[in-house]
């Protein structure tokens, strides 16, 4: 496979937090490449969407630790290795091809095949809480939408962004240039985002570039799945309209197991049961690291999804290459370790 809806690789990760990013370290000592998806559109999982300067008091080395910073560091412990991420896409569906590799599609038409799947989702997909609209369901997709995946879908659109956090206030300051017309809508005039999004938006209304609406919203108007008008209401007061054709919904995520309960896994209290010598699945090839696991003590916690990441990539190595043969080193004394990782005397 070839063209940029189409990809050949070792591993495919399913999730990109903490635990997905390590694993990608571990596979990547042993020679194996990765591509992650993840519903987010960003690296981090729950460390970065729900609590990014949240600190961290048991990742071993670091007293403390916010979850962002976690992060960063991860992604640049991963560097050396290049691995491709596919962000704010779904894992949708899972076959198995005819040469025994695996065949991931994701909600976006993208297509993955491998002969090692790793599941790191964390309690499951990140999914986007609905509000209660009449009618939502006509417009989502064509209208309405809870993420942006493509900026430039939304050029010359007359746009209301609806919610108070980062996702919402940050999606108003990007697109507001791009866009025809910008609004935004939420329930109260305080934010739960970072003070300087705040203030470029607050700052956009003083020019006049957008317009701010302290209120809910209760009913859509449009046809045929495209949105024309809303209609919203500030407690108390008389409902009226806003005109718009686009409606960006951010009103927070909440977690589900998603697709991944269809991949045709043994499931336990919606956690996938695996082995403690390899952490692979009940399906050959698949393998489940971090806090969608199960087994007898299972702790959840991201120190236990590093050392599941680390079991579990050296099980994927006899996969991923039958003919070779494992040969366990150290990084601090492995001078091909060094290599790979650009440090020691032959990096320099």
């Amino acid at each position: 496979m070839s063209d940029e809806q189409n990809f050949e690789t070792d591993v495919i990760i399913i999730g990109a937090g903490p635990v997905g990013l390590f694993a990608v370290f571990e596979l990547g000592l042993l020679d194996m490449k990765a591509h992650l998806v993840d519903i987010l559109d960003r690296p981090g999982g729950q460390c970065a969407e729900l609590y990014p300067e949240k600190p961290i008091y048991d990742i071993p080395g670091f007293p403390e630790i916010s979850g962002q910073e976690l992060t960063d560091n991860l992604m640049a412990q991963i560097k050396p290795f290049e691995p491709t991420f596919h962000f704010n896409q779904m894992a949708e569906s899972l076959t198995k091809l005819e040469n025994g590799h695996w065949r991931l599609t994701t909600d976006m038409g993208v297509t993955l095949d491998a002969p090692v799947i790793v599941i790191a989702a964390g309690g499951g997909s990140f999914m986007p809480k609905k509000p209660s609209i009449p009618n939502l369901e006509e417009y989502e997709g064509k209208s309405v939408f809870y993420a942006v995946r493509k900026r430039e879908q939304f050029e010359g659109k007359n746009i209301l962004i609806a919610g108070g956090g980062d996702s919402a206030l940050d999606w108003t300051n990007n697109l507001q240039p791009i866009a025809k017309s910008m609004a935004l809508i939420h329930r109260r005039d305080n934010f739960r985002a970072a003070p300087d999004s705040v203030s470029k938006m607050h700052q956009l209304i003083a020019d006049k570039k957008m317009d701010l609406h302290v209120a809910n919203i209760i009913e859509l108007h449009g046809s045929n799945g495209q949105l024309e008008a809303v209609t919203a209401q500030r407690k108390g007061e008389e409902a009226y309209r806003i005109e718009c054709d686009t409606l960006l919904a951010f009103y927070g995520l909440t977690m589900k197991l998603g697709p991944i309960a269809n991949f045709g896994l043994n499931l336990h209290e919606n956690l996938i049961p695996v082995d403690t010598e390899k952490f692979q699945t009940s399906e050959a090839g698949i393998f489940s690291i971090g806090d969608i696991n199960t087994y007898p003590g299972k702790l959840k916690l991201i120190l236990s999804g590093f050392h599941e990441s680390a079991l579990m990539a050296q099980e994927a190595f006899r996969i991923v290459f039958p003919d070779k043969k494992l040969r366990f080193q150290y990084t601090t004394s492995s001078s091909s370790l060094q290599e790979k990782l650009g440090v020691g005397e032959k990096a320099a």
